[in-house]
């Protein structure tokens, strides 16, 4: 998708060179976003992917992680200091571990503290961090990314279900408190085809079951999610979109 419906703006994706974030970054990039591609620990990746991506805006890589708000704040300044400005903000990064939902041993507090403090504080803590470049747009968006398993209770363990769910929670309670100058979304896949899926063949094919569309979800098909919240349901706050191929339907 070439378009020029994003040029002059500046997109962060956390996360940002893994299989759906590297996605997200090259849709915005394509669309005419300055991307910068968030990283926690390989930033070699995340380097080697913003030299690669296309359109007009000038693209690097950022320090983002997420679960260290120190490093958010000073992440926050870099992007004052350099871009000027943030107008989207993408909170993909993620963690989990695939643990039975009947292994309650196997299922460690630590593990369980770990994906909460990443895919639920990391995702508030990071929105904290840029709030105020985002709001002095009066147009910011934040995107965070989802997953149906917050809904069904369906996925790698029951914290990562719990995340998820609780994710959305704060997309609605930070969509009402930011409005109008900044739009919180979430966008919320099914299983998505790529290495993570891989690991999971059973659970993945008994899903795939009970999906009306018959398929995973591409990384691609949630970066159009992304884009078009960007471009075209501006009126859009608070809310949840889909991208599971009917899944609830099942």
């Amino acid at each position: 998708m070439n378009t020029a419906e994003l040029t002059g703006q500046v997109a962060l994706v956390t996360g940002g060179a893994g299989g759906i974030g590297a996605a997200i970054c090259t849709a915005l990039a394509e669309a005419g976003a300055s991307v910068l591609v968030g990283f926690s620990g390989n930033e070699a990746r995340a380097s080697a992917l913003a030299a690669e991506l296309s359109g007009p805006g000038q693209h690097r890589a950022v320090l983002t992680r997420v679960d260290d708000s120190a490093t958010l704040t000073a992440a926050a300044e870099s992007v004052r200091l350099t871009e000027g400005r943030l107008d989207i903000l993408v909170n993909n990064a993620g963690v989990t571990k695939p643990v039975p939902h009947d292994d309650l041993e196997g299922l460690t507090d630590e593990w369980i503290d770990t994906i909460l403090r990443v895919n639920v504080r990391g995702a508030f803590a990071c929105t904290r961090a840029f709030t105020p470049l985002l709001r002095a747009r009066g147009s910011g968006l934040v995107v965070n990314i989802s997953s149906i398993a917050g809904r069904t209770g369906v996925g790698s363990n029951v914290a990562y279900c719990a995340s998820k769910a609780a994710l959305d929670s704060v997309t609605r309670s930070l969509g009402r408190a930011l409005a109008p100058a900044i739009r919180v979304l979430s966008v919320s896949p099914g299983f998505v085809d790529g290495e993570y899926a891989q690991r999971m063949p059973e659970m993945v094919s008994a899903q795939l079951e009970r999906t009306p569309m018959g398929r995973l979800a591409l990384p691609q098909e949630v970066a159009r999610a992304v884009l078009a919240a960007a471009t075209h349901l501006t009126f859009s706050t608070g809310c949840v979109i889909a991208v599971d191929g009917g899944r609830p339907l099942g």
